[in-house]
């Protein structure tokens, strides 16, 4: 079969009829995605044109060749080219008299509406690391390809998409002589608070072919991913011989070309920094895993860093972000905005201080990830408990005004916001079958998951303060989706969740953020503001971090434009906000 015709075999999935599909095209079948293509080798008798279909694969894809005939065949046609993936093909035999499942809680499992829903599938997707597709091929397939299944969770109380599958059926794709269909793209939004949703979909996905008459369904599984896999087998699903190939690319690279044994330790904070760099063809020498300490070179140009901060960032500047009590003062005098406050004398006088103002935020001085700090200090007995745990951080204890708003950052690199997120505290949406205390630990596990073990939920006398706040207790069952609060600080080492404002942020609070960057002296920083609204000017002053996190903001352009300011000269960022655009922004 002739190179030409299998790309129209491609393209041709999306405009033909399922008729046509099933009549016409039952060899050599390729179905475009739009983050790659599904390559079904079983419908290729010769191994040399299925190794030429898999070179075809385009720049910044991910192809998928399953069911190959011969596989050590196909890979052998190309070895520099090809490799068998590292996953495990698992299989749910579909008995027509199984029973339907129960209504998940919380969220309700539909298939697309419109192509605001396939939006939302690559807002997921990314938010998992994951590769997107063009929103106009998935509304396509959706409404053209039978043989495609798409399928979205959505919350039930403000109908935001939370998780989404893709299903293929091969019967009606190609006919498929076994009846059977497979499972594509699982994604759950990680910052999503109810559980069960992966389940729910594998599980509606599932009745949705075992309605049609399909024997089975497949799905392929990396090797190592053992909650994934714990998940499937839970389901039902039994392991079976059946190989994936794939083509050698960036984005497989790991899979077939193991990273050096340092580099692959790095945490995500430190890594997507190397991996930026060793794209653009950077030596990066891990120094200290551990600390993500690195020594990136270019051209005899060298630099060490420690995840974003870097030997560009002085002893002075990095002092000034150290100590808030003096941050607070270096911009106060730049004419930024800062809340009421006191360095804390533990006697009567942080008392009257409270009474004063009525709410306060204890911190201690110095320190990072939210250790130590209270939020929303009210009462005399809960400012000595904050006090107190805050000076087991540092000797030095600041008192402050509580400002209503949210928890804003934005991350400044060399005099240009490149990224701006609303930053809100862990929470839990109950389900009606589950403890306070249950739920939380579902979250944590998720929020472990999702940042690389960085973000987790502390159940400590904190978190059980803030439930019985509320008036909850760790032992009671949250109604069904009731949402409730269970930190208060919004850091994500503490379980808070992100949420991407790169593009509607007011463009004041950006001055502010490079403003306050300029004042500490400091060329990397997370400036953090509390504000109402981010589309309005209002803000609160919090504090400036020397090392802010740039994984936690993907897919804004934050390592880029980190490494842009490492070795100058490297091509352009994407549209960022500069003192350049002060002219266009409304008067201070």
């Amino acid at each position: 079969m002739s190179t030409a015709h299998t790309e129209a075999i491609t393209m041709g999935l999306h405009g033909a009829s399922p008729q046509h599909l099933v009549e016409e095209m039952t060899d050599d079948v390729v179905l475009e995605l739009g983050w790659g293509r599904l390559i079904f080798g079983q419908t290729f008798e010769d191994p040399d044109t299925l190794a030429a279909v898999l070179q075809q694969e385009a720049k910044g894809r991910r192809d998928i060749c399953i069911y190959a005939r011969e596989s050590h065949v196909l890979v052998a046609k190309s070895p520099a080219e090809l490799f068998i993936d590292p996953s495990h093909t698992y299989r749910w035999r579909l008995n027509p008299d199984d029973a339907e499942d129960a209504q998940p809680v919380g969220f309700s499992v539909r298939p697309l509406r419109d192509k605001a829903d396939a939006d939302e599938m690559n807002r997921v997707y990314l938010r998992c690391g994951m590769v997107p597709a063009p929103t106009e091929l998935i509304w396509n397939n959706h409404l053209h390809c039978d043989a495609v299944e798409y399928l979205v969770a959505v919350r039930d109380d403000d109908g935001s998409v939370v998780g989404t599958v893709t299903g293929v059926d091969h019967k009606r794709l190609f006919n498929d002589p076994e009846d059977g269909s497979s499972l594509w793209t699982l994604a759950v939004d990680p910052t999503a608070s109810l559980p069960g949703i992966g389940a729910s979909l594998t599980r509606s996905l599932a009745q949705t072919f075992r309605n049609r008459g399909r024997a089975y369904l497949d799905l392929s599984v990396g090797y190592d991913n053992e909650a994934a896999i714990a998940l499937y087998e839970k389901l039902g699903f039994e392991r079976v011989p059946v190989l994936a190939v794939k083509r050698k690319n960036a984005i497989n690279e790991p899979l077939f070309t193991p990273a050096s044994e340092t580099v692959d330790d790095l945490n995500p904070y430190a890594r997507i920094i190397a991996d930026e760099a060793m794209r653009r063809g950077i030596r990066v020498e891990v120094l200290d895993a551990e600390t993500g300490e690195m020594r990136l070179s270019h051209g005899g140009r060298s630099v060490v860093t420690r995840e974003s901060l870097s030997e560009y960032t002085s002893a002075v500047a990095m002092s000034r972000c150290d100590d808030k009590r003096l941050t607070r003062r270096i911009v106060s005098e730049a004419g930024i905005v800062v809340p009421r406050g006191r360095l804390a004398t533990f006697d009567a006088e942080d008392h009257t201080f409270l009474a004063e103002v009525g709410d306060v935020v204890v911190k201690p001085t110095r320190g990072e990830q939210g250790k130590g700090i209270t939020v929303g200090v009210d009462g005399p007995d809960a400012l000595d408990s904050a006090l107190a745990r805050a000076r087991e951080q540092h000797p030095e204890v600041l008192i402050e005004q509580r400002a209503p708003g949210d928890d804003l950052r934005l991350v400044v690199i060399d005099g240009t916001v490149v990224a701006a997120a609303l930053r809100k505290p862990a929470e839990v949406a109950g389900t009606g079958q589950h403890t306070i205390l249950e739920l939380i630990a579902t979250q944590s596990r998720r929020r472990a998951a999702a940042t690389g073990g960085e973000s987790h939920i502390p159940v400590d006398d904190v978190t059980e303060a803030t439930v019985a706040e509320a008036g909850w207790s760790f032992d009671d069952v949250l109604g069904e989706g009731v949402r409730l609060r269970v930190r208060r600080t919004a850091n994500l080492h503490q379980g808070g969740t992100i949420h991407d404002v790169t593009a509607t942020v007011h463009p004041e609070l950006c001055r502010v953020g490079v403003d306050a960057a300029a004042a500490i002296g400091i060329p990397v920083t997370g400036i953090d503001l509390l504000v109402p609204d981010v589309t309005r000017d209002e803000y609160v002053f919090i504090e400036a971090n020397e090392r802010p996190g740039l994984a936690n903001h993907e897919p804004q352009p934050t390592a880029q434009a980190f490494v842009d300011f490492l070795f100058p000269g490297q091509p352009g960022l994407p549209q960022a906000w500069t003192p350049k655009q002060a002219a266009d922004a409304p008067p201070r």
